[in-house]
């Protein structure tokens, strides 16, 4: 039997919106988290799903990072970063905020002790419809990752930083008058190989939410056995119920659900998108709360632990029945029964706590002198 590993559990603060930092960190350790990846986002931000901004970022300077490692030592907690958009397509005045956001946050990552604290970065890459709807238009997007990312992970290298993607297609991103609903570069394994091909720094990695393989008939077990573990960094705890639906026998289980003529529709009795994320026939879960899912964890964490993943699993609350519900004490209910259900996966157990997570230790307080603020214009 192979032995557990210690992976502590995280919160993603996304879920937690209308709480300010203490409140967060109160909340998280009252569930019983280890650590909590703050997500960032910017405040004049276009995006309007699961967003938070959980640190105020402006102006952030060596005093403001050590008074928040100290916080963070006394709750017994750790953490990271996070601010997800569209870095290569979209909009070209907000991709260009999103991109100088994303270099903000990697300065502050690192006034935060970088990589020697495990503060890791984490962004989506978008996609860029108007390259992508041209011939070769995947391969136009790699080129596009490559000439805005290479500068940036380049800084975050320098600075002894790295940033993680994750892959989530982003299925909902656009209108659903859209034929694709795939609106984010790394949203499958092969697209993650090419990246890292295109740019082979260290300092670059993932956040892997196997939720998004599951409606795509994907095998995360499959996915970790193939991927490069050594770029794995995180490890998104959300889950997926594909559901048997007539959509899904009308529009099959490899293709989105395609907005027509709503009369048209109604004539011919056939089911199309209800809002623009209505593409795929799943439903979002947190795994043990509130039934069964179409995943096994079970497997999926033995295959971590035996390639030798020993990283934060964090929960990413978008649970219909918890966080979508609207209601705090669901929203903590699905956390805390989801750290439950984890427990005899990640933990070793002890004699007097049960399944329990051991710290064996807390963030560094770094040493580090102020630097400026940099554009993406100055990285070029």
């Amino acid at each position: 039997m192979l032995a557990k590993l210690n992976n502590p559990i995280w919160v993603m603060s996304s879920a937690y919106d209308k709480l300010s930092l203490d409140e967060l960190i109160a909340t998280s350790k009252q569930i019983g988290a280890q650590g909590i990846d703050l997500c960032v986002f910017r405040k004049d931000g276009t995006r309007e799903d699961h967003t938070a901004t959980h640190l105020e970022y402006e102006g952030f300077s060596p005093e403001d990072g050590k008074r928040l490692i100290e916080k963070f030592n006394a709750a017994e907690l750790s953490l990271s970063l996070g601010a997800f958009e569209n870095m290569i397509g979209g909009d070209s005045e907000q991709r260009v905020k999103n991109q100088n956001h994303l270099l903000r946050l990697i300065r502050i990552a690192h006034l935060l002790g970088g990589d020697r604290n495990d503060v890791k970065v984490g962004t989506f890459v978008g996609y860029n419809h108007d390259l992508g709807n041209e011939i070769d238009g995947f391969q136009k997007n790699l080129e596009e990752y490559k000439r805005v990312f290479e500068p940036i992970v380049k800084y975050a290298e320098d600075l002894g930083v790295t940033i993680v993607y994750e892959n989530c297609p982003m299925e909902g991103w656009r209108s659903a008058r859209y034929t694709s609903t795939y609106n984010n570069l790394p949203a499958v394994l092969a697209a993650r190989k090419l990246m890292y091909t295109l740019i082979p720094s260290k300092a670059h990695g993932e956040i892997y939410d196997p939720s998004h393989d599951i409606w795509q008939n994907v095998n995360p077990v499959d996915v970790i056995e193939q991927m490069d573990i050594d770029r794995l960094k995180r490890i998104h705890v959300k889950t997926t119920r594909n559901l048997k639906t007539e959509a899904r026998v009308e529009w099959g289980g490899m293709y989105p659900m395609q907005h027509v003529d709503a009369s048209l529709a109604d004539q011919a009795g056939v089911t199309i998108p209800q809002h623009d994320w209505d593409r795929h026939h799943y439903e979002a879960m947190l795994p043990g709360f509130g039934g069964t899912d179409h995943m096994d964890w079970n497997d999926f964490v033995s295959v971590l632990h035996r390639r030798g993943f020993d990283g934060p699993f964090e929960i990413e609350n978008e649970a219909k029945n918890s966080k979508d519900t609207g209601n705090i004490a669901a929203t903590n209910q699905g956390f805390a029964n989801c750290i439950r259900f984890l427990s005899p996966l990640l933990w070793e157990l002890d004699s007097e706590k049960g399944y329990a997570f051991q710290r064996r230790s807390y963030l560094e307080e770094p040493s580090l002198k102020d630097i400026p603020e940099v554009t993406i214009d100055d990285l070029r």
